[in-house]
């Protein structure tokens, strides 16, 4: 085993993790594509009680995510991480056996209590060495978008059969298989990161609030997700107006979202060689923004409707891994975990608001409008986008380190973002922890390992 490999652990922790993250994500996203046609049968069903009930759960998901990772790092990461299972299996046993519009959204808004995306990260983060952190990472962001694409699959085929108490019950038994995964499968934590590389500081979420590139990105992936939730509150029933049985739009879905991957890849890789970045992150914006348009147009067939949601999702897909990286380059040096806590809760709180908008667009006017309000978003974006700032490609470390003073503290960070290729250095007493971000190119890990006196 190699240094620059996944020892025996990280690998289990990757896949033990990654798995309770899809099975949770998995429940949330089967309901978009079916809730909007199957929910017809429940009391009180309205297209503004639709897309509440599909936003719900962003609301308490964007105003937990913070308190419960810190909680986590305080009474233990296994504790909070089954709590929050427990919690999102209620909301769905609630919600399956729900049989008004308002029992769904309660149910959706306790599945979004159990709010543990942060607490499994950090947990992924404790089990993982810094320089193999970002492969355990990814192994979970891919879960995130698998999930997505079953999710289109077994979201239409599981409601034509069992209704949508049938995906609410799924999601329960989900929600206890991720429990066990917990239990008896994630190993015990046997070292700590660094608390700033993951895990939300109050004390710092003000100052990166006002931090005005960051706060793009924060404004960017709510606007993002709002349009995403909006969409798919007309999406369903415009399809089949156009003769597509909705035990059939997996056929449409899971093309697309395939295609969008496949296109999508070299799109990422020519930005990055060709330092086009920032020129693809606003062209992706536009292309939202057309996509929603043609759809607000009337595109009057299944094929259309597929060709504009395929460019939709090739954006989609390009913004949201794009994002992510972008905020963990610009957070500085002891605030990504704080940076990307503020982030993550930006995320949710869009898919709340674009269920209230989408239901409330839908009801008053028509699902042309929706679309329309969607696009209209994607404008707003593309103009708080466009004096955004791409920061140079660099990575995050920590080291350890002793000192008993803040003056030692800040004549180190002084010795260390003066090395070739630290670009900012913040040394933190009461941690014991240096913090750099470098560009690895240039940086000599040695070298800085002895400033810090640790050879």
């Amino acid at each position: 085993m190699t240094a620059s490999s996944l020892n025996s652990r990280e690998k289990r922790a990757a896949v033990s993790l990654a798995s309770v993250f899809a099975f949770r994500m998995l429940g949330l996203f089967m309901l978009m594509p079916v809730l909007a046609i199957y929910g017809q049968e429940l009391s009180g069903f309205s297209p503004l009680w639709i897309g509440i009930a599909i936003g719900a759960y962003g609301l308490t998901q964007a105003i937990l995510q913070i308190p419960m990772g810190w909680l986590s790092d305080k009474i233990g990461r296994k504790k909070v991480i089954i709590a929050g299972l427990s919690v999102f299996a209620l909301g769905s046993v609630i919600a399956a056996t729900a049989d008004s519009m308002q029992m769904v959204t309660l149910g959706r808004a306790l599945q979004g209590m159990g709010a543990i995306a942060s607490s499994l990260l950090a947990f992924a983060s404790d089990l993982s060495r810094d320089e193999q952190r970002p492969k355990v990472m990814a192994v979970i962001g891919m879960s995130i978008g698998m999930s997505f694409a079953f999710a289109m699959l077994l979201g239409p085929m599981v409601a034509a059969s069992w209704g949508v108490a049938g995906i609410f019950w799924l999601t329960a038994v989900l929600a206890i298989l991720g429990m066990f995964i917990v239990l008896f499968l994630v190993p015990k934590a046997v070292n700590k990161a660094p608390r700033g590389d993951t895990l939300a500081s109050f004390s710092d979420i003000k100052k990166l609030v006002k931090h005005p590139q960051l706060a793009r990105l924060d404004i960017g992936v709510m606007l993002l997700h709002l349009t995403l939730t909006t969409i798919f509150v007309a999406l369903p029933g415009q399809l089949i107006a156009k003769g597509l049985a909705a035990e059939a739009h997996w056929q449409v879905y899971i093309p697309v979202l395939i295609l969008a991957f496949l296109l999508m890849a070299p799109v990422m890789i020519i930005a990055i060689r060709k330092e086009k970045e920032k020129q693809a992150f606003l062209g992706s914006v536009a292309i939202l923004v057309l996509s929603m348009v043609a759809l607000a147009a009337g595109v009057n067939s299944v094929v259309g409707m597929a060709l504009c949601m395929l460019a939709y999702f090739v954006a989609f897909n390009f913004l949201e891994a794009t994002m992510p990286a972008l905020v963990s380059r610009l957070a500085p040096a002891n605030q990504k975990g704080s940076a990307m806590g503020v982030f993550s809760s930006g995320q949710f709180f869009g898919a709340f608001l674009g269920g209230i908008l989408g239901g409330y667009v839908a009801q008053s006017t028509s699902p042309q409008a929706v679309f329309a309000a969607a696009a209209l978003v994607g404008v707003i974006w593309l103009i708080l986008a466009w004096q955004m700032q791409v920061p140079p490609r660099s990575k995050m470390i920590s080291l350890m380190t002793e000192l008993s003073s803040e003056q030692q503290a800040q004549v180190l960070a002084s010795k260390l973002v003066a090395l070739s290729g630290v670009l900012e250095a913040t040394v933190v007493c009461e941690e014991n922890r240096s913090y750099l971000k470098i560009n690895d190119k240039e940086f000599d890990l040695d070298q800085a390992r002895k400033v810090a006196g640790l050879s």
